[in-house]
């Protein structure tokens, strides 16, 4: 058979297919049905000492026991030439290592092959592999035949290159379709708390990653807020303390997150990296393993980062008018009570005092005068009350500075509020509020459950911190780091309450020593962002 024909028919067979694997064995057997030769095979090579034997026709018995086991393990002459660049053409009459490895090591009939031609695929200065052939007793390819194998070689590489840039092709328009995906799927998200867990989670199982964690940055620190793993999704808030600076490598470098992720199975030296990224600052990062299988574009993780970050912005947007729109509730219905309910209230006890001095001169008005009294206890209590869901709801003397308004706050619940003030600096508007919040039911817990009247208000101004502390000598409770779980929902509530400001919350407590409550906040000077958990 001419060679024009051998190479028609190799082109032919070349051309009925975009799978690989599958392109490759047809061209084996047909290379060896035109060309009279009995056995052959071929192996795909990437950087050493990667190979991956993916077609064969007639392998001998020696090669072909166990699954191929001799072909699929250990490296050999032919791939170490190409690996280090001496094989660049046919070559005639290579002794193969792994058929001398078959008859030293008696593992079965190598049918009379001891030789081999090996061929470089080669296509536009890219080497994809190796195609070898054989016969039984054959020990030299005549240059002819070494000729035609070489223009051979030259189709299959070229074959192999346009499949792969098919797959490549293929495999960015799936990765921008799930892109999409993501991006309809994260774009709804106005939760800020939920935000986090739900992003690793959709892009995770859609890109089919190892495992992806989402990162935060919170002031001077990087917290993790959850984590993708063997297809499951978990909510996390672990902090990591990070140096001023504008550097995300740096940072993360600086951070031991070794052990941490390594709960994970993830490695910081191997994993991707994806800046979360507001204009010049950077505001978190998502980190993650994918297989080689399912390698995510470059373009595709930057644009999965400029959506995660904006939809993070957004929900911090929609979070902070939330808060203001509450906080105009608050004050409205603060008022509202104040001057409706809480006036007819108070003129209900007037009536109720009034009606006694004149039931007082009736017969028989003992009845009458118990259930009067009754009327204007109750009536008193409940302005009371009232007084205690105004101060809530609209804390009147926080315009004075929050040590103020929780020392009166805390007068109106009967406690003798000691307070001391160290350093002096404005405080932002929603990190004061934050903390009278907190403030408010660090008061309320002495006053229900401490067995205590007296508490102590600190806070402490600095530079760039502002620290409130609220501490008793009560009866105390016990608690540990790490069983936030088994909080009340008070300290439950007051400890999100600070971590969506950006702040820390620290108990301390035990039994029959008191406790303190203590929130700090960070004071950034350079405008940076605040984020919910």
């Amino acid at each position: 058979m001419s060679s024009v024909h051998t190479l028609k028919v190799i082109a032919e067979t070349l051309n009925q297919s975009n799978d690989l694997r599958g392109m490759l064995q047809s061209v084996m057997e047909k290379l060896l049905e035109v060309t009279g030769l009995s056995t052959g095979w071929i192996f795909l090579t990437d950087e050493e000492p990667i190979y991956a034997f993916v077609a064969d026709v007639n392998l001998p018995p020696a090669l072909s026991w166990g699954d191929k086991k001799p072909m699929c393990q250990g490296s050999c002459w032919c791939l170490d030439k190409i690996w280090d660049g001496r094989l660049q053409k046919a070559v005639n009459i290579i002794n193969c290592k792994r058929i001398e490895d078959a008859i030293d090591y008696e593992w079965g009939d190598t049918k009379g092959i001891t030789h081999h031609a090996t061929v470089p695929l080669i296509a536009g200065g890219e080497k994809f592999g190796l195609l070898n052939v054989a016969e039984p007793g054959k020990n030299e390819f005549t240059e002819d035949e070494l000729d035609l194998l070489q223009s051979v070689s030259f189709q299959i590489g070229t074959a192999i290159k346009r499949t792969k840039l098919f797959e490549a092709q293929q495999n960015r328009a799936e990765q921008y379709t799930k892109l999409d995906e993501v991006s309809r799927t994260i774009w709804k998200m106005n939760d800020i708390h939920h935000l986090p867990q739900n992003t690793v989670d959709v892009i995770g199982r859609l890109f089919q990653l190892k495992a992806l964690a989402f990162f935060i940055k919170e002031e001077h620190a990087l917290a993790l807020r959850s984590i993708y793993r063997q297809g499951e999704s978990k909510k996390l808030h672990k902090r990591f303390q990070i140096l001023k600076g504008d550097d995300l490598q740096k940072s993360l470098n600086q951070l031991d997150l070794k052990e941490e992720l390594s709960l994970y199975e993830m490695n910081l030296e191997n994993a991707f990296v994806v800046p979360l990224l507001i204009g010049e600052e950077w505001i978190g990062c998502l980190v993650g393993h994918q297989t080689n299988d399912h390698a995510l574009e470059q373009d595709v993780l930057k644009a999965l980062g400029d959506h995660v970050s904006l939809v993070l912005e957004k929900a911090r947007l929609f979070e902070r008018s939330r808060e203001l729109a509450l906080i105009e509730e608050r004050n409205r219905l603060a008022r509202d009570l104040h001057d409706s309910v809480n006036q007819k209230l108070f003129s209900l006890s007037l009536t109720a005092r009034g009606l006694k001095e004149y039931v007082k001169k009736l017969p028989n008005q003992e009845t009458i005068l118990e259930s009067l009294n009754e009327m204007q206890s109750l009536s008193q209590e409940v302005v009371g009350e009232m007084r205690t869901m105004i101060w809530q709801l609209k804390p009147a003397g926080l315009e004075e500075g929050v040590v103020v308004s929780l020392k009166k706050y805390g007068e109106s619940l009967g406690l003798t509020v000691q307070e001391r003030l160290e350093g002096v600096g404005n405080i932002p508007r929603l990190v004061e509020e934050t903390m009278w919040r907190v403030g408010q039911e660090a008061l309320n817990n002495v006053h229900k459950h401490a067995r205590t009247d007296e508490v102590r208000i600190i806070l402490k101004r600095k530079k760039n911190e502002h620290i409130l502390r609220i501490e008793d000598d009560g009866c105390g409770f016990r608690t540990s780091t790490g069983s936030q779980h088994t909080w009340s929902f008070g300290l439950a509530s007051m400890m999100e309450r600070t971590e969506i400001m950006g702040g820390e919350m620290n108990v301390i407590s035990q039994p029959d020593q008191g406790t303190t409550i203590e929130v700090k906040f960070t004071n950034n000077k350079e405008g940076g962002r605040h984020y919910g958990d």
